[in-house]
C-alpha cells in the first residue's frame, strides 16, 4: 500500500512559459488584428450583416423623428418596419455563421 505524501513533478514548473499539453501546442501570434482590419474582413465575409444594421439604424431614426414630430401613423409604420430590418439582420447573421460553418475544414 502507497503511503500518502507529497508527489515532486518530474519538472519545475516555470511560471514564465506556458504549460505545454499533449497534443496541444500554444499559438502565438504575431501581428494581431486591429478593430479596422477585424471590421473589414468580417465585412467582405459577409456584406449583408452591416447592410442591414443600417437599414435598422436608419429606421429607428425616422421613427425616432417622426414620433418626435407627432406623426403617429409613421412612428408606428416604421416600428414594424424596424422589427423587419432587425429580423433580416439576425437572419444574415445566422446565414453567414451557417454558410462559415459549411466552408471551415473539420
Amino acid at each position: 500500500m502507497a503511503t500518502p505524501g507529497f508527489v515532486t513533478p518530474e519538472a519545475p514548473f516555470e511560471s514564465s512559459k506556458p504549460p505545454i499539453f499533449e497534443g496541444l501546442s500554444p499559438t502565438v501570434y504575431s501581428n494581431p488584428e486591429g478593430f479596422k482590419e477585424k471590421f473589414l474582413r468580417k465585412t467582405r465575409e459577409n456584406p449583408v450583416v452591416p447592410i442591414g444594421f443600417l437599414c435598422t439604424a436608419a429606421v429607428l431614426t425616422n421613427g425616432l423623428y417622426c414620433f418626435h414630430q407627432g406623426n403617429s401613423q409613421c412612428s408606428r409604420l416604421m416600428m414594424h418596419t424596424q422589427i423587419a430590418a432587425q429580423g433580416f439582420t439576425v437572419a444574415a447573421i445566422l446565414l453567414g455563421l451557417a454558410a462559415t460553418a459549411m466552408k471551415s475544414p473539420p
